[in-house]
């Protein structure tokens, strides 16, 4: 019909050989084109009528097919790319559950906390779809609606994954940081993007790993309600040697710590006062010559170690027997104060004030990383 218009109207449509094999060009070839058309219309009746109409109209009426019609007609959409079979329904994701052939029954909505379908009211039973893949969802809500409806096709797609739990790496890194995981990531990747290990660092990694928050391996247990959180220790050395054991995937939901010193405080006549991380091998005076040594205006003879615990004390150390090698050489506990005596300063039967141990940084807080 749009071929006899625009013959009607002096316009010939006609394909020529494309540049590519199998292609065609189309043509437009305009003849004069007369001032008036005489057209078959419909009157009120359902009759057809000839009536004489402007060829500008015609025209346009045609024209318009040719660009909205034509193309809609043979455009199709793109298909929206399948969701990866192996995926599964994780806390936090939207879930959409499609019955074929009705609208009455469909649902969108997330979990509970005890990984049910939050909502899903005419089934029989709660369907339980943490951690199941979309075809294993749906035929868990088959199940259900197989008791009051007859062969149910379900269709269950997760169709927004953005709020799944995040991951955390905080302690003696030098971003500390919430990533948002949309592929597997290891430890390691995430402490280089994490700017790397402080020298803070007691040498150890603790992954807290919350039950049931992530269905990858490890993440998932094969009995929800009896599942416990798992506490994962990983030594920087054997991370750092490139043992694989030491660098496992992490997960969603996982709290990753580099665990930090705790420290020891060396203050009074020494030359430079200072806090430091307390090593397993620190004693009193690697400490001392850590903070500087002892000043040149040296003239007491007593070092004091404020030890804290549920039973604190004072420690009192004779420095020249020390440095003389005649006594022991203290080791160090976490939070020790030491204070080197000084002359016509009284000592002090409490510890001194040390700075304020942590930065109480909030978690929910830390800056956001996407890792795609």
């Amino acid at each position: 019909m749009i071929a006899a218009t625009l013959n009607s109207v002096g316009l010939r449509s006609t394909h020529l050989p494309g540049r590519d094999a199998g292609q065609n060009v189309r043509k437009l070839v305009v003849n004069p084109v007369p001032d008036a058309l005489v057209c078959p219309l419909f009157n009120m009746s359902g009759h057809t009528v000839f009536r004489s109409v402007p060829a500008s109209i015609v025209l346009s009426v045609a024209l318009g097919f040719l660009v909205f019609a034509g193309p809609a007609a043979s455009q199709e959409l793109p298909d929206t790319p399948a969701a990866s079979k192996t995926d599964r329904i994780h806390l936090g994701d939207l879930v959409d559950v499609d019955f074929v052939g009705s609208f009455e029954y469909d649902w969108r909505g997330g979990l509970t906390s005890d990984g049910y379908l939050d909502g899903l009211e005419r089934a029989e039973r709660p369907v339980f779809a943490l951690c199941n893949t979309e075809a294993e969802a749906a035929a868990a809500v088959v199940k259900q609606f197989a008791y009051f409806l007859r062969d149910p096709k379900v269709i269950v797609r997760i169709i927004d994954r953005s709020n799944r739990a995040l991951a955390y790496v905080n302690g003696a890194v030098k971003v500390p940081q919430r990533f948002q995981l949309r592929r597997t990531a290891s430890l390691l990747e995430l402490i280089v993007l994490s700017g790397g290990i402080t020298d803070s660092s007691a040498g150890k990694i603790v992954i807290f790993r919350p039950p049931n928050v992530s269905c990858g391996v490890g993440g998932r247990s094969p009995d929800p309600e009896k599942a416990v959180p798992r506490r994962i220790e990983v030594l920087i050395a054997d991370l750092l040697g490139g043992k694989a054991e030491a660098n496992p995937k992490v997960l969603s939901g996982d709290i990753v710590n580099v665990v930090e010193a705790p420290p020891v405080f060396v203050m009074g006549d020494v030359a430079a006062p200072r806090r430091m991380n307390l090593t397993p091998d620190l004693t009193l005076s690697r400490a001392i010559a850590s903070a500087g040594g002892i000043s040149n205006s040296f003239s007491g003879q007593k070092a004091r170690i404020h030890r804290r615990g549920p039973d604190p004390k004072v420690l009192e150390v004779d420095l020249r027997k020390l440095m003389e090698k005649k006594i022991g050489d203290p080791q160090l506990e976490p939070y020790d104060v030491i204070q080197v005596e000084q002359e016509g300063v009284k000592a002090q039967k409490l510890a001194p004030v040390a700075e304020p141990l942590g930065d109480g940084k909030d978690l929910s807080k830390l800056p956001l990383r996407i890792v795609d």
